[in-house]
């Protein structure tokens, strides 16, 4: 079977929780990340911090997350660990390719997501139509910008 895309590595890792300011004083005041900007979506339903860990285009982000609203879906804070993003190589030929081996995606299509990149997402539950998801986790891909697809090329030939 032979993908016309690869998964490069991990872009993102999004933590849940009722309030982003005692997540802060874990992963910013005791861990050390950085905070790099913020994102609110009333339609998303969040108000996010992204940090970051690493840098260039090895640079990890660790979103983290309250509801605006928490009684209103997509309740971001009910799964401590909401998401973990994926560097994709070529994101419009994954969801083609995916979808027609049965993977379920979330409503909403390939979007611009928070930190401006390309995204879409594959749905935690599978159904009668797409018997393939993530088994409770949602997962995120992420389109990657060319630099960091060619560091990644980079550094598989180095090891090759």
């Amino acid at each position: 079977m032979t993908r016309p895309f690869k998964v490069l590595g991990i872009q993102q890792i999004a933590i849940g929780g009722p309030s982003k300011g005692r997540l802060r004083t874990l992963w910013v005041d005791m861990l050390g990340l950085e905070v790099t900007g913020s994102f609110v979506s009333e339609r998303e339903n969040v108000d996010e911090d992204i940090c970051a860990m690493g840098v260039g285009p090895f640079k990890v982000e660790v979103d983290l997350m309250q509801p605006m609203d928490p009684d209103k879906k997509p309740a971001v804070h009910t799964t401590p660990l909401n998401h973990v993003g994926l560097w994709i190589d070529n994101l419009p030929q994954a969801v083609t390719w995916l979808t027609a081996q049965g993977v379920r995606f979330a409503p909403g299509g390939i979007r611009k997501g928070a930190a401006g990149f390309d995204i879409c997402f594959l749905h935690p539950k599978a159904n009668e139509e797409f018997p393939i998801a993530g088994e409770g986790v949602l997962v995120e891909l992420v389109q990657a910008p060319p630099e960091v697809v060619k560091a990644f090329a980079a550094m598989a030939a180095d090891v090759n």
